[in-house]
């Protein structure tokens, strides 16, 4: 499509918007005495052209599924954010305000507290996985016409997980994304290390895949311009370089070190009135294009999904949870086909390949770069379009927390499944072994912890996560384990199991995954010394089942022991401690890997880091005593 350059009254509007726009910044840093109005000067006319030339928006709907995506990754330019949807009429201009205050949701960096805002950001480098996400499915899934964009500050592009996600855009051909490079040289305290070097970016951008283009930012018919490229270029996503000045138009300010973060205090009445002096139309007001009648998103229903048929095991059979996993993945896709997987690289021995298998359009590779693997998974998920499962080695996830931070914060419903937990996955040795995950994930707000310790209650673990909101973990492991449950054994979160149960039971154990197994080969072994005890499987160490707990813990004697394959900080052991805190009369064993461990064969490993039935044998004996 052939470009026509906008009349010279839509080029002098889009100006005066941006001067708006910078004001907007200023009044409402000014007035909340904090905030980044310098690093929203740099942005001007790159989110008045957006807005107002470029975005299809359903004004009443922002999150209309048809209309196209912003994410501003530079996150604490948040105010000019907030003043471009102003502009657009959603809500009053006077609320701008309130930038920052207690009782306003117009936070210093977004949240999706605000109905036009998808994902918190403002924890740098996180925006392009995020919109990659969206595009993918945009281009892939709902095979639909919206844009996705996405600005990046030129700090953020120092950060590792900016170049993993362009290189998945560039890798999937992701046409309809358009990441923009406001190059504004400056960063927090001092000069960013490219600087203005705009032929360096473009050379990066371009081998990673990108039509790049490199344009003054601060000129409107070159970013109309580019824009228009970047709509009209197929078969590859665009860069828009854009050369900024950080402080826009404040004299005596812009392009100067030692601005940022800071309101304009006593310059700030002097600055705004040369702003103003700037616009021709200073009453101006636009309004954004509107989300088109055709390539409209398909309606999707992602409520109630099931396994397509229930778990089919024998008792005793010998089935890895992670095997189980991938079972129930494919299961529960051939119930919803908005079931998508996302893996990096290890889809053979997570088995999230069992989806890829039978619906390879719904299995998303990312490769070894588990950062962008987790922020690709939240833009996917993101207004309700897919229901993600994320799954890789359980440790590998600790490189990514920040994403599944941020997650919670954005309010994604994504599924994380790490497999190869614990020191039992043998001769690997500690890099591969997960010790930290559940510590990791319990601190998330609002997760929900999965730790199946077979292949049912694996398969139920995972149509439960489908259909529960926040972020879900499933702890799944490398070795077999025993089919103990029925398979029509109901499980629900929150809710434990007693799997082994006497009246006689003078101590409570409590195992998961592997740990089970211990504890019952211990009770085993204790019951021909004439000891019984009752065993627990938690099910969801987040919420953990404390009534249960409590109950038949007091039905011991208040003895618990509790074994687990992590480490002693974070994990099933102090979640347990946590909850018997508040009641009295219980004492609580607690055995969990003490340090490194090393390789080894997993029998070998369990036993000399201390979790094996022959230490459980011991600790209850030892209780016994005291």
């Amino acid at each position: 499509m052939s470009y026509h350059k906008p009349e010279a009254k839509t080029v002098q509007d889009l100006k005066d918007l941006a001067q708006k726009l910078r004001i907007h910044s200023i009044t409402s840093t000014q007035a909340s005495k904090s905030g980044h109005p310098t690093s929203c000067a740099s942005l001007a006319e790159i989110m008045s052209v957006l807005f107002f030339q470029q975005l299809r928006l359903n004004i009443k709907h922002p999150r209309d599924p048809s209309s196209d995506r912003f994410i501003l990754s530079k996150g604490h330019a948040a105010p000019i954010l907030y003043a471009a949807w102003a502009e657009t009429g959603l809500f009053s201009v006077d609320e701008l305000k309130n930038l920052r205050k207690i009782d306003s949701d117009l936070e210093g960096h977004p949240t999706p507290r605000l109905n036009f805002i998808d994902v918190g950001t403002g924890s740098l480098g996180q925006g392009v996985a995020v919109g990659a996400g969206m595009a993918y499915v945009g281009k892939n899934l709902d095979k639909a016409d919206y844009r996705t964009y996405v600005v990046v500050g030129d700090g953020e592009s120092a950060e590792g997980s900016v170049w993993e996600s362009l290189h998945f855009a560039g890798h999937y051909n992701l046409d309809n994304l358009c990441v923009i490079f406001d190059v504004n040289r400056l960063g927090q305290s001092e000069a960013t290390s490219l600087q203005h070097k705009m032929d360096v970016y473009r050379d990066r951008l371009e081998a990673f895949g990108f039509n790049a283009l490199v344009v003054d930012g601060h000129d409107i018919d070159e970013l109309c311009k580019a824009f228009h490229c970047a709509a009209n270029t197929k078969s590859k996503p665009t860069a828009i370089i854009a050369k900024t000045f950080k402080g826009k138009d404040f004299p005596n300010i812009e392009n100067l070190d030692n601005w940022h973060g800071k309101p304009l205090g006593d310059q700030a009445d002097k600055v705004i009135k040369h702003l103003q002096g700037l616009m021709v139309n200073p009453d101006v007001k636009l309004s954004p294009k509107k989300v088109g009648k055709t390539g409209l998103a398909p309606e999707v229903d992602i409520t109630n999904v099931k396994l397509c048929t229930p778990p089919n095991y024998k008792l005793g059979d010998s089935v890895a949870t992670r095997l189980a996993y991938g079972t129930a993945l494919a299961k529960i896709g051939a119930d919803n086909d908005r079931v998508i997987a996302l893996d990096g690289d290890t889809k053979n021995s997570t088995f999230s390949d069992k989806l890829k298998n039978v619906f390879p359009e719904r299995y998303i590779e990312c490769f070894i770069a588990e950062q962008n693997l987790v922020g690709v998974a939240v833009g996917a998920a993101c207004r309700r379009r897919t229901v993600a499962f994320v799954s890789t080695f359980a440790t590998f996830f600790t490189r990514a927390f920040d994403q599944i931070r941020m997650g919670a914060i954005s309010q994604t419903n994504v599924n994380f499944v790490g497999s190869h937990c614990g020191c039992s996955i043998g001769e690997d040795g500690p890099s591969q072994m997960g010790l930290e995950d559940i510590a990791m994930f319990r601190t998330i707000p609002g997760s929900t912890i999965f730790y199946p310790s077979d292949a049912v209650s694996t398969e139920r673990a995972v149509e439960l996560a489908a259909n529960t909101k926040g972020v879900c973990f499933i702890r799944t492991s490398r070795p077999n384990t025993a089919v103990i449950y029925n398979n029509d054994e109901p499980f629900t979160i929150g809710r434990g199991k007693v799997v082994r149960q006497k009246p006689s039971d003078e101590v409570l154990l409590i195992g998961a995954g592997i740990t089970l197994y211990e504890c019952l080969a211990a009770a085993d072994q204790l019951e021909k010394e004439c000891i019984t005890v009752r065993v627990i499987d938690p099910f969801t160490v987040k919420p953990l089942d404390v009534d249960l707990i409590v109950e038949h813990g007091k039905q011991c004697g208040g003895r618990v022991v509790v074994v687990e394959d992590h480490y002693q900080q974070g994990g099933l052991g102090e979640a347990v401690l946590s909850a018997l805190a508040e009641h009295r009369n219980f004492v609580v064993k607690h055995l969990y890997v003490p340090t490194v461990p090393r390789s080894g064969p997993p029998a070998v490993l369990i036993d000399m880091f201390g979790i094996s039935a022959r230490n459980v044998v011991l600790a209850v004996n030892a209780i016994l005593k005291k």
